[in-house]
């Protein structure tokens, strides 16, 4: 453990204490250590922040004004320490031997700047028949370039840059197509390591009408490949 390198944790949050606690379990049994953990608290007016808080000292919680998931996301990032960071959407949860895994790849190939891996999606187990039938899987598991599979080292985070404080839907769309436009080296592992929460408050379903961010998103990542001439194809969430 002595060798291992320190790994970053940043949970945003935003009234989410259903569960938040759920999420925050999830990295404290994972099988890698040393561990931060950081709880932003994006301004939550339930009781995400007494909750984060209840895991301290083990947790690390900051609390900001709200102004959205990407300036939450960069706060955690500045109060980072590790070598490596990693994200987990507070509603979600990651496999215990997530960061093992990602860190055998890294361990195996030191060329290497980011790991991905496979996501699982599952209903919340709260739900009522009638919500579950609305929120049909369409495909239960599958490679994810998601901030939940994520693990990158600190010196290629910063050289692609950090999350878009302008954008509210589709913050790691955006990054992510910034690191493919810089050329990342980045590695999908064939592993499911994490799950994804279906729930009636995911942002997705609640903000159907930001989809059209999306669209923008793409098409400034184009744009700016135009610009460099450097029109390759890409993979999004």
């Amino acid at each position: 453990m002595k060798d291992n390198p320190l790994i970053s944790v940043i949970i945003p949050v935003y009234n989410c204490e259903k569960y938040l606690a759920q999420a925050i379990e999830s990295v404290l049994t994972q099988t890698y250590q040393p561990l931060e953990i950081i709880v932003v608290d994006d301004g939550s007016t339930d009781k995400s922040g007494e909750i984060a808080q209840s895991f301290a000292p083990k947790v690390i919680y900051c609390r900001l004004e709200h102004g959205g998931g990407s300036i939450a996301l960069n706060h955690g990032i500045s109060l980072s320490q590790g070598k490596y960071i990693a994200f987990l959407d507070a509603d979600d949860l990651w496999v215990s031997n997530k960061l093992t895994l990602q860190m055998k790849a890294f361990n195996n190939n030191p060329q290497l700047e980011a790991v991905f891996g496979h996501i699982r999606q599952f209903t919340s187990p709260e739900l009522d028949e009638n919500s579950q039938r609305k929120l049909k899987i369409p495909v239960e598991v599958s490679p994810a370039y998601h901030k939940d599979t994520f693990l990158i080292t600190r010196q290629a985070l910063y050289r692609v840059g950090l999350f878009n404080p302008q954008i509210q839907m589709g913050d790691f769309i955006d990054w992510y197509l910034r690191a493919i436009e810089q050329d990342l080296i980045s590695l999908m592992l064939p592993d499911i390591l994490a799950k994804r929460r279906l729930h009636k408050s995911n942002m997705g379903i609640r903000k159907k009408d930001s989809r059209i961010e999306y669209a923008r998103i793409i098409k400034a990542s184009l744009d700016r490949r135009r610009k460099l001439g450097k029109i390759k194809s890409f993979i999004t969430q």
